[in-house]
């Protein structure tokens, strides 16, 4: 099977790893359990059909609606399967099929689940973020044996701690823990991380400072999905990218 037609095959199944983290963001930062109960509107309560839970599908069959009290449907929720499925194909077209795979797939869905939670919650739940940098450091140290993980995770999380004692307002703790797991997946491609991630919140603060002027210093952006972002930039792109920066020193 070709790389392309494996990334297909791959698509499906991650619209339904998409659906899954939706529960994940909707629920871990209000900590509730993620298995029970079933999936339910959150405005009714009312328990959701299989036939309306389908990934993608279902959203645009409601018209973003609750089928019983026809409250909205974030956008968020198909947008999550989207980019989830798009991002495990494009790990599968990358890496092929086996263990890197797997790897990069882990790494792309914590990213998408915690830059939901933080956009919708302001939070970089520990219980996904500490774990998931564990299991990422553990099995990049296992298929590439080297200490660039590890030194890569310290030194970018070193990094933004350093920024977030001397800013707090502009960087929380949770975007430092988040760095050690882009830093365990990346190694030294996580400065093209950062980088990317820095330049691409630099739009919306522009906008704010246009839009409010003075007033949005006050104004917080979530850092996460930018971060998350430049990861996924920097696990596709990252060493074409560092290499041709460094070919030009």
């Amino acid at each position: 099977m070709s790389g392309l037609a494996a990334a297909a095959v791959a698509f499906v199944p991650g619209l339904a790893l998409g659906s899954f983290l939706n529960v994940v963001a909707a629920r871990v930062p209000r900590h509730e359990s993620i298995v029970s109960p079933g999936s339910h509107c959150m405005s009714c309560g009312r328990q959701i059909a299989w036939y309306d839970n389908v990934p993608l599908l279902s959203f645009f069959v409601l018209r973003g609606r609750c089928r019983h009290c026809g409250a909205a449907i974030g956008a968020r929720y198909p947008a999550v399967e989207l980019i989830t499925a798009g991002l495990v194909g494009g790990c599968v077209y990358a890496f092929g099929v086996g263990a890197d795979a797997l790897v990069a797939i882990f790494f792309c869905a914590v990213l998408v689940a915690i830059s939901a939670a933080d956009l919708e919650h302001r939070i970089v739940p520990n219980v996904i973020v500490l774990p998931a940098a564990v299991v990422v450091l553990a099995a990049q140290v296992i298929l590439q044996p080297s200490f660039e993980w590890p030194l890569a995770a310290l030194a970018v999380a070193t990094f933004l701690l350093a920024a977030a004692l001397a800013y707090p307002g502009g960087m929380g703790m949770g975007d430092v823990k988040l760095a050690l797991l882009l830093g365990a997946m990346l190694g030294r491609s996580v400065a093209v991380a950062l980088a990317v991630a820095m330049v691409s919140a630099m739009l919306p603060a522009l906008w704010l400072f246009v839009r409010h002027g003075a007033a949005a210093r006050k104004m917080a952006i979530p850092f996460a999905p930018f971060l998350a972002f430049g990861g996924v930039v920097a696990l596709f792109f990252g060493e074409r990218m560092l290499d041709a920066y460094l070919s030009l020193m």
